[in-house]
């Protein structure tokens, strides 16, 4: 039998306590599921999801766009440093805006350096790259090597919550 992803995300948070970036990321595409499983992850530690488009569009209403690319990263900061630990976070869309100038994996592992971060990863794991969204679309990344633990959702029979 498989194991449930909820101990796939805490065996790997206990893993990622000895590692340069702790950071674990649960990647899945639209509808996987991920938001139920982070949820129910915040709750069994003792945290929450932090709704990081919510949280950082209300911080960079009032700045101009350049001022939006360089403090987001600060920001970013002070927003995990006011979440519970192990930081759960979700809704990461706002990261990827062309128009902020970011590389949303770098940001996830300069926030991880000093805490353990759970984020949410809209995509795909394809032959060891992960990727986020459709090559040719505006936000699309890809990423050869990633410094972070990698729990994927699959579409192997799970239901919502990620369970069998």
């Amino acid at each position: 039998m498989a194991e449930p992803i909820h101990d796939k995300i805490k065996r790997s948070l206990q893993a990622a306590e000895g590692l340069y970036h702790r950071l674990v990321l649960l990647v899945g595409e639209t509808g996987s599921g991920k938001t139920g499983v982070l949820r129910d992850i915040a709750e069994e530690i003792g945290s929450s999801v932090v709704n990081v488009n919510l949280a950082l569009s209300g911080e960079l209403l009032e700045l101009t766009a350049k001022q939006r690319s360089l403090r987001l990263p600060g920001i970013l900061d002070q927003i995990a440093d006011q979440a519970q630990s192990p930081v759960v976070l979700d809704n990461l869309e706002i990261l990827f805006d062309k128009d902020l100038q970011q590389d949303p994996l770098r940001l996830l592992q300069a926030i991880s350096r000093n805490r353990a971060v759970v984020a949410s990863w809209n995509g795909i794991m394809n032959s060891g790259r992960l990727l986020y969204a459709e090559t040719g679309h505006p936000e699309y990344r890809s990423y050869d090597s990633v410094d972070a633990l990698i729990v994927e959702m699959r579409g192997e029979g799970l239901g919502a919550r990620g369970e069998k």
